[in-house]
């Protein structure tokens, strides 16, 4: 994965937690922006951290921004 991919994190679910997904694949459930952050460290974007991702235009946030959590 490089920073050009998109990745959508998906509304919260019954539980708070978010599927996260990136390049077409399903890379975790995330129950906060940390989450979001080691899903993508570990996808290959080692560098990023939480202000990344709450800031980054490649993530589309669907039901809620960073903040969203519970459903």
């Amino acid at each position: 994965m490089n920073a050009a991919t998109p990745v959508i994190v998906y509304p919260p679910d019954e539980d708070g937690g978010r599927r996260v997904r990136a390049d077409g694949t399903i890379l975790g459930r995330a129950f906060s922006v940390r989450d979001v952050v080691a899903f993508l460290q570990e996808a290959g974007l080692q560098g990023w951290d939480e202000m990344d991702v709450v800031r980054s235009e490649l993530i589309e946030w669907r039901g809620g921004g960073p903040d969203a959590w519970e459903h």
